[in-house]
């Protein structure tokens, strides 16, 4: 009788460990819209690290143009940019990551038209919002309930850039920390510099570092920028140029040391690059061109930190303004904003070539893709 109790207990325990792994293979993918179409706010879906395979579940609505997201440590909360003409907002949700289900649970107004990037600094405590219309940044404190404290600074950049008519102002495309917290780095893609500022984690205020700025090449237009998972390199993608810049990053300074096109050498159209992303093993980086609609490959010198090409995969859509590559690195979702598409890659881990894996989640403009753990 004893050992009939003990099989019984062990096919239990072994049936909720299996249960468990099978649930813990799905996550939230929460998709940020511009609601000027059919769009209707901020889309979830349950998608399936294992299989690709994803579902419908959720729909918050009552914003406009929810264009960037960013999502608390812990994936409670989810924060949005409004980006609007006029002065913006910052939208705080709170995750039933079981359901999927996005509960709107504040809303700041915030500086600067047409806010376009929204990312949180390491411990949580603080969004950092981007205003591409008003060419300026501002920090706001994030309280213990996931809601949001007024602004605490609002840093106006200067100046403009050689192209008349994407330049002539400041734009500040997006903001991004430095792997230990300490720094800022805005991407100003109206200037043509990577501005660095020093986060004060007790008041929530920024001061210039030393130097202030990186500059880039004239005309080349910084949009978003990452650091390598190893934190001694880092690359921002130019949106105007279409190449992707290399850095050493050494002692809280960057060192430009490489430039390289995002598009095929018999390629002369025109183009316009947005995201760039680089693979959990830190072996490949990943950027998006729209108008030649595609996804450009390179791998990473894991010595040096510098792209070798290895090249371009369509997106079947068009304007692939924002892509992600899932925690596992074995997907590649692109969303294409103007065919109302995100299309599904599976990924090659050594050679880091993509193919479609023929399955597509239709989503009214989607424009931001993050994935949230149940």
């Amino acid at each position: 009788m004893k050992s009939k109790v003990i099989i019984l207990f062990l096919l239990l325990a072994n049936t909720a460990l299996f249960a468990q792994k099978k649930a813990s293979s799905e996550v939230n993918l929460i998709v940020g819209t511009y609601t000027s179409g059919k769009s209707e706010g901020i889309y979830t879906f349950k998608f399936d690290l294992k299989t690709g395979n994803f579902k419908a579940v959720s729909l918050a609505k009552s914003i406009v143009n929810p264009s960037f997201l960013a999502v608390s440590n812990n994936g409670n909360f989810v924060y949005s940019v409004a980006e609007i003409e006029k002065e913006g907002a910052v939208y705080a949700y709170r995750l039933d990551k079981k359901t999927g289900v996005l509960s709107q649970i504040d809303k700041q107004p915030t500086a600067g038209a047409y806010l376009c990037h929204i990312t949180l600094d390491k411990t949580g405590k603080y969004a950092i919002v981007s205003s591409y219309g008003g060419g300026n940044l501002s920090i706001l404190p994030i309280q213990p309930d996931g809601t949001l404290g007024a602004p605490t600074q609002t840093i106006q950049h200067q100046g403009k850039g050689v192209n008349i008519a994407r330049q002539e102002s400041p734009h500040v495309h997006s903001a991004t920390m430095s792997p230990d917290n300490k720094q800022v780095f805005v991407a100003d893609l109206g200037i043509d510099q990577l501005k660095t500022y020093l986060l004060d984690s007790k008041t929530g205020k920024l001061s210039a570092a030393n130097p202030p700025f990186t500059k880039v090449a004239d005309g080349s237009g910084p949009r978003h920028f990452t650091f390598h998972p190893n934190g001694k390199f880092a690359y921002v993608i130019q949106e105007l140029s279409s190449e992707v810049t290399v850095f050493d990053y050494k002692n809280g300074q960057l060192t430009a040391k490489q430039s390289i096109s995002t598009l095929p050498t018999d390629y002369k159209g025109e183009n316009s690059c947005a995201d760039v992303h680089i693979s959990p093993d830190g072996k490949f980086l990943y950027g998006s061109n729209r108008i030649h609609d595609s996804i450009v490959i390179y791998g990473i010198n894991q010595t040096t930190g510098e792209l070798s090409y290895v090249g371009n995969e369509p997106t079947k859509g068009k304007k692939p303004r924002n892509f992600m590559i899932d925690p596992t690195g074995k997907f590649v979702l692109v969303a294409n904003m103007e065919t109302d598409n995100i299309v599904i890659f599976k990924r090659d881990a050594q050679t880091g070539k993509l193919t479609p894996t023929g399955q597509e989640i239709a989503v009214p403009t989607p424009v931001c893709l993050k994935m949230v753990k149940e």
